[in-house]
């Protein structure tokens, strides 16, 4: 029971000095509401975007599209018992372009 009225006025006291703290001085205050002013009136930076070749990225667009066509007909290859040896190249080049065309657009 002691332990407990003790640890309540420790909370009380603590919570009475926070409330109570120091003034801040006035070259603090006005420091921040310099940055303050400065934030509102800065410009921000102007976007720069990278440069990118979209002769580039339509060609691997391309190039992607016409991979995704030929999938289908090898996978219906395979429900037949035959595997195309050629579809697991195909779907390593299909992985690639699509990281490649991701990157280039996000950057």
């Amino acid at each position: 029971m002691r332990f407990a009225t003790l640890f309540v006025s420790v909370l009380i006291s603590v919570s009475l000095s926070a409330q109570t703290g120091r003034p801040i001085p006035v070259g603090v205050r006005e420091a921040d509401h310099a940055q303050d002013q400065f934030e509102r009136n800065s410009v921000p930076p102007a976007y720069q975007s990278s440069s990118v070749d979209f002769s580039k990225l339509q060609h691997d667009a391309q190039e992607l599209a016409e991979l995704s066509k030929s999938i289908p007909p090898d996978i219906d290859q395979t429900t037949k018992g035959m595997f195309p040896k050629d579809l697991e190249q195909k779907l390593k080049r299909i992985e690639k372009l699509a990281k490649q065309l991701r990157s280039q657009i996000s950057n």
